[in-house]
């Protein structure tokens, strides 16, 4: 194989991958955020229980509600989401590529000028001045007494 069929093989994997129906957040995104069970939104301290039934019966409608209605909210919701997600993070990346490097970049070389001008100026001004002062004040002994 030649270099650029590497390259295009490469670019079409990108955008064919396969998706991961198993494991749907691979790289843990939402380990501190949405883990919400029965036990993490209803508990009965003790000395207060209800009967084992309506406890059974509200931890099964709690599951299942919450499970229905997160299928059916992606469903309604989920595409048209994904779209403006999708819209919303390619203008970002235009933004970061065609903006906002470019920028950076020649801010960067722009500054770099100025260091230099900088750098410049305190080595001709100010590190005489200071190693005079240093000079000046090198002679200076402190001493301290505690007074009793």
């Amino acid at each position: 194989m030649d270099n650029d069929s590497i390259n295009e093989k490469t670019l079409q994997d990108v955008h064919t991958k396969e998706i991961d129906l198993v494991n749907r957040d691979p790289k843990h995104l939402n380990d501190n955020v949405v883990k919400v069970d029965f036990e993490d939104v209803i508990a009965e301290p003790p000395g207060t229980y209800s009967f084992d039934g309506v406890w059974k019966a509200s931890f099964t409608t709690f599951t299942v509600t919450k499970y229905w209605c997160y299928r059916l909210m992606t469903a309604l919701v989920g595409i048209p989401l994904a779209l403006l997600w999708g819209i919303f993070f390619a203008i970002l990346s235009f933004i970061h590529i065609w903006a906002m490097v470019p920028c950076v970049k020649s801010f960067l070389i722009v500054i770099h000028t100025f260091s230099r001008i900088y750098s410049i100026c305190v080595h001709t001004f100010c590190d005489p001045l200071f190693e005079a002062i240093g000079k000046c004040f090198s002679s200076v002994r402190v001493t301290t007494t505690k007074v009793v």
